[in-house]
């Protein structure tokens, strides 16, 4: 029997700590390294790291870094008979390896689901000159054949600083996407938040990145605006929108766990959290004053209370706003079941509970709790913060 090539355990390359869950099958790779504003309140990602640019020529290393893994793995595949093929015993042999390391098997996990995706991390990438960015977008397509989307985070308020042109110069060299965390479109809660931006230039930073062709995804966090300002909140961030019309609109709920700064305010008194159903009926404001957009909605996140609230608008709007209605009309109690069940990370939508035959476990919970002296709303919303 031929003998295996031996991997290079020494080869590795940075990469960040987070990505969209919409790049769970991406290669990542890290242009920079943190968040050059880092100040908003309800962000626990980069808190004490210091933000720093990556050169070019780190940025190009690791790039080799990656390159050199594939062909590796790709060598690996052929002497075991796969002729090539990142199948799932090429993709065991990597895992199984425990001297590689974790971008080790990154590069084999990214070949293996054969996506093409490619992230670049960290939180804001177009603050690098956009030549520099641009010459780093280059390699990288040159180098790794198999990259065929490439996308990044970035500030609004940066995207409003690029030109139209630097920002197609950079879908040209290679820059597909955008995710941009809107959060809010209201400036008072802007402000409040430390967000570092107001409203106007979240618009020209979104209108900037579709001028330049490449795909746009922005991020709003139901629940923001807290009791003070959830209207507010829910129609000022649907209007900027609707200036934009980005391609994707992602909702990601807030969560409040005592490692963030606006904890302090919530102990001070001076933010107070909104409820699951009132979060529900703020999403239906939301995606009732999206007007004139074709942008794709999605909860895709363990934080929203219902996941499967998606859809293309304008068509899908009506059974968006139905599924919604459809949780909030439910009695007291079988939206206590349904929310138990969803922070459990056990049902996606109210429907769940009954399809998957679980309605009986989460009664047998609740009633447990509530014997136990312990208030299931508190155990819930301690499940929740608990996934952030």
């Amino acid at each position: 029997m031929t003998a295996l090539p031996a991997l290079d355990t020494t080869l590795d390359f940075e990469q960040g700590p987070i990505r969209p869950p919409s790049e769970a099958q991406s290669l990542l790779l890290r242009f920079t390294r943190n968040c050059p504003w880092n100040k908003c309140k309800f962000c626990p990602v980069y808190k004490r790291r210091t933000f720093s640019r990556r050169s070019l020529e780190e940025i190009k290393a690791d790039i080799d870094a990656a390159a050199e893994m594939r062909r590796e793995i790709i060598e690996l595949s052929q002497a075991m008979g796969e002729h090539g093929r990142i199948s799932a015993p090429v993709v065991n042999s990597v895992f199984s390896n425990p001297r590689l390391s974790h971008a080790f098997h990154n590069v084999a996990a990214w070949l293996y689901y054969d996506t093409g995706n490619v992230f670049i991390q960290d939180a804001n990438n177009l603050v690098m000159k956009p030549e520099v960015l641009a010459e780093a977008l280059n390699y990288l397509r040159a180098q790794m054949p198999e990259a065929k989307r490439v996308t990044t985070y970035a500030r609004s308020s940066t995207a409003a600083q690029r030109t139209v042109e630097e920002l197609t110069m950079l879908r040209e060299a290679g820059l597909d996407r955008i995710h941009i965390g809107l959060e809010t479109g209201y400036d008072p809660l802007l402000k409040f938040m430390k967000k570092g931006v107001t409203a106007a230039k979240q618009i020209k930073g979104g209108q900037n990145i579709k001028a330049a062709g490449m795909e746009l995804s922005e991020y709003v966090m139901p629940g923001l605006g807290g009791k003070k300002w959830s209207k507010e909140h829910a129609v000022a961030t649907a209007e900027v929108l609707n200036q934009i019309n980005p391609d994707f609109i992602r909702l990601r709920t807030l969560r409040v766990p005592p490692r963030i700064e606006l904890y302090q305010d919530l102990v001070s008194g001076e933010f107070e959290k909104i409820s699951d159903d009132e979060v529900a009926a703020e999403i239906r404001l939301f995606i009732q004053t999206l007007d004139g957009i074709t942008s794709y909605v999605a909860s895709d996140h363990i934080m929203n209370l219902i996941e499967t609230v998606n859809g293309q608008l304008p068509l899908d709007k009506e059974a968006m706003l139905a599924k919604l209605d459809s949780y909030l009309t439910l009695s007291d109690r079988e939206r206590l079941i349904y929310r138990l069940c969803r922070r459990m990370g056990r049902c996606r939508e109210p429907r769940d509970v009954d399809r998957m035959g679980l309605r009986a476990d989460m009664e047998k919970n609740i009633e447990r709790i509530e014997r136990s002296g312990q208030d299931p709303d508190a155990v819930i919303s301690e499940l929740a913060d608990s996934m952030v």
